[in-house]
């Protein structure tokens, strides 16, 4: 194993070296190819410097060397890097009330292959056995070399799994059982992998800044619309967690009542904003307008009809969205929102006209609103977040790296004698550092 990093205040030559590593893969990812001096620029370093990295990334299979490019300039051409897609892999599971999903993805965040089950989220040691299963399945897709290099299972799943029920018309007996189990350690218990825990809306916002949106923007807020509502707050091209791993919780936002006469009556003056923007709310008033739905595939079905119940749904939404994006918007400053969802069937585009056009009726004096962008992943986000986790807690350049407070293990899929897990696993509603990071 390699040696932890010290902690303390400061930097060290272990950590700086380590960061500038991540500051040159976070390059390749975001520009595909780069040469040498190129890197060197981005990075603030030197030629040497930079010579020295890309030999051990190389080495660690990290990154790979392209053909040379001719530039019409003077000298010799420049020969160009991008990163190896079978570098390291990734294992995303997305919990959530109402579906089960695992995916494999590859270092440059392609989907390998996935398994997705559409059912009520059963009791923790069922839902065990079918992602176990499920894991075991996609690993078999790889060669006994890839599935060295595997990262991690990264866990994304609401940390209050036994909470909301009502808003969104579920079943309690069940959910509770949740709220009294470690999940990531009973799946930690049953798969050779480490396993990393978070917040599903979280690891989703994580999807966006290391394959997404994040490649080209280091300030967003992020919102998904899946069953409930969630979201994220990216700064300085890292996402924030809060206290307790839910930082950017929209879904318990205050907002006015709604007006459809499907709506549960509040039970103040106000009301949280699950109730009105999610898939939960929308199946409600299908169901109260007499088209009921048992899947994401009917609710898409519905929106792609345009039935008066989604209309109707959709004004309510947009309507509700609006002073939650505005207050969001008055305390990150962040120059764009990212809005996804798990159906499509046209309602993220229409949702952005109709946020885009409301929020610019709205607009406080001398404030713009943010700029709203399409999400990258869709349904897949929150399972591609998952598979992210792994890749982004040992591949993206945090500044915990420098000032010492990254305890995650140095080493990384490569080479045998670098061998070994990539990082101890994580639990749920604690810092993503494991206190067996010392071991």
């Amino acid at each position: 194993m390699a040696e932890r990093p010290r902690t303390g205040r400061g930097s060290n030559s272990v950590q700086l070296r380590r960061y500038n590593e991540r500051i040159v893969l976070q390059a390749l990812r975001r520009v595909g190819e780069a040469s040498k001096a190129d890197l060197a620029r981005h990075a603030h370093l030197t030629n040497a410097a930079i010579g020295g990295i890309i030999q051990e990334l190389e080495a660690e299979g990290l990154i790979q060397t392209l053909g040379k490019r001719h530039d019409g300039g003077r000298g010799q051409p420049a020969t160009m890097l991008r990163l190896d897609a079978g570098g390291a892999f990734g294992i995303g599971v997305r919990l959530d009330r109402t579906s089960l999903e695992t995916v494999l993805v590859d270092f440059s965040g392609r989907v390998i292959g996935r398994r997705a089950h559409d059912m009520i989220l059963p009791a923790p040691e069922k839902a065990r056995d079918i992602i176990t299963r499920d894991v075991v399945g996609l690993i078999d897709l790889l060669d006994k070399a890839q599935r060295d290099r595997v990262a991690g299972i990264g866990l994304g799943m609401p940390f209050n799994l036994g909470s909301w029920l009502s808003e969104l018309g579920l079943p309690g007996e069940t959910f509770r059982l949740w709220d009294e189990v470690d999940f990531a350690a009973l799946l930690e218990e049953a798969l050779p992998y480490p396993v990393f825990g978070e917040n599903d809306a979280t690891a989703a916002t994580i999807a966006e800044l290391f394959y997404g949106v994040g490649r080209t923007s280091d300030d967003f807020l992020y919102i998904f619309i899946g069953p409930a509502i969630g979201g994220g707050i990216v700064v300085n091209g890292d996402c924030l967690r809060g206290m307790t791993g839910n930082a950017g919780h929209f879904a318990v936002m205050p907002v006015p009542p709604s007006k459809l006469a499907s709506a549960p009556k509040p039970k103040g003056p106000w009301e949280l904003l699950i109730t009105r923007a999610s898939l939960a709310a929308l199946g409600r008033h299908l169901a109260y307008q007499n088209h009921e739905t048992s899947s994401r595939t009917d609710l898409e079905e519905a929106v792609e009809q345009k039935l008066p119940a989604v209309e109707e749904w959709l004004d309510d939404c947009v309507d509700a969205l609006l002073p939650a994006i505005w207050s969001a918007h008055a305390i990150a400053d962040a120059p764009n929102l990212v809005l996804d969802a798990d159906i499509d069937g046209g309602l993220i585009d229409r949702m952005i006209a109709m946020l885009r056009q409301r929020l610019a009726e709205t607009a406080p004096e001398a404030r713009q609103p943010p700029e709203i962008l399409r999400g990258s992943f869709g349904p897949d986000a929150g399972a591609i977040g998952a598979a992210s986790l792994p890749m982004f807690f040992n591949f993206s350049p945090r500044a915990s790296i420098l000032i010492g407070e990254d305890q995650l293990r140095a080493e990384r899929p490569g080479p045998a004698d670098r061998g070994g897990p990539v990082a101890p696993s994580s639990r749920r509603g604690a810092s993503l550092v494991s206190s067996r990071a010392s071991d």
